[in-house]
């Protein structure tokens, strides 16, 4: 990974959400997927601004998108482009979504962005390097107690079971009521790495969904695995854990049983 991947990188924020605020809280389309999940005009637009600007300067690189698919299947070097990581969120008018673009070197993520476009909020990660938040070094804060943690999920209703729902809640059980936050997607993550949430625990993530995430979590002294311990990357099965304390990964593991 190069200058000129973060150049590049920075550039994709900077076009996603050039395509993304004229239509927040504004008129748009929007419609169901195959799996039920919403998409609206500003997904597309963004996504696509993105998309062209990647085959024009990296032809051979692959990517990966939510609304267009893959391209160059196969490629050491992919980009994996979520445009609006909490659809949901832009519907309902919270600024609380965000654009996620990773870089994949065979297989592991090694460059990360969440950027939310109506804030001004950036954070941006490279493997061996701090993580910036919009252009300062971020970092995320000791956790001595499960029970004294900030424990964060996009939504309960999320899980594929009652299994995963129960493994959350077993972890929810050690936390103070108060401390659980439910919304968020990305952004969530992005509070991890800036030292206000402690613990994010999801399930049913796709690649575009948390590849972007890796990058910023850890360059920011945080820790990213699946619900086994193990590290992230192209091959994992959407079951995530973000820690700002990587001491508290066994807490979490077994707690959640």
């Amino acid at each position: 990974m190069t200058d000129n991947d973060l150049a590049l990188a920075l550039r994709l924020a900077d076009l996603a959400g050039a395509a993304i605020r004229p239509l927040f809280r504004g008129q748009w389309s929007e419609e169901r997927k195959a799996d039920r999940s919403f998409v609206t005009e500003a997904d597309r637009a963004a996504e696509a601004a993105m998309r062209r600007l990647i085959e024009a300067e990296f032809p051979r690189d692959g990517i990966i998108g939510e609304e267009y698919g893959t391209r160059n299947e196969g490629a050491g070097r992919q980009w994996v482009l979520d445009p609006i990581d909490g659809t949901t969120s832009f519907i309902a008018g919270r600024p609380i979504f965000g654009t996620l673009i990773a870089l994949l070197q065979d297989g592991w993520p090694v460059l990360g962005i969440i950027d939310q476009p109506i804030s001004g909020e950036r954070w941006v990660g490279r493997i061996g390097q701090p993580t910036l938040f919009n252009g300062k070094p971020a970092a995320t804060k000791p956790l001595k107690d499960l029970a004294d943690a900030v424990l964060a999920t996009t939504s309960p209703h999320l899980f594929a079971n009652d299994e995963q729902a129960d493994a959350f809640m077993s972890v929810a059980k050690q936390v103070a009521e108060r401390k659980i936050i439910y919304g968020g997607d990305c952004y969530n993550y992005g509070l991890v790495a800036s030292g206000h949430v402690d613990v994010v625990i999801e399930a049913g993530l796709k690649l575009y969904d948390y590849a972007a995430l890796v990058p910023v979590v850890e360059g920011a002294g945080g820790m990213m695995a699946d619900w086994q311990g193990n590290p992230l990357d192209a091959g994992s099965d959407g079951t995530v854990i973000a820690l700002g304390d990587p001491a508290r990964l066994e807490d979490v593991l077994e707690a959640m049983g």
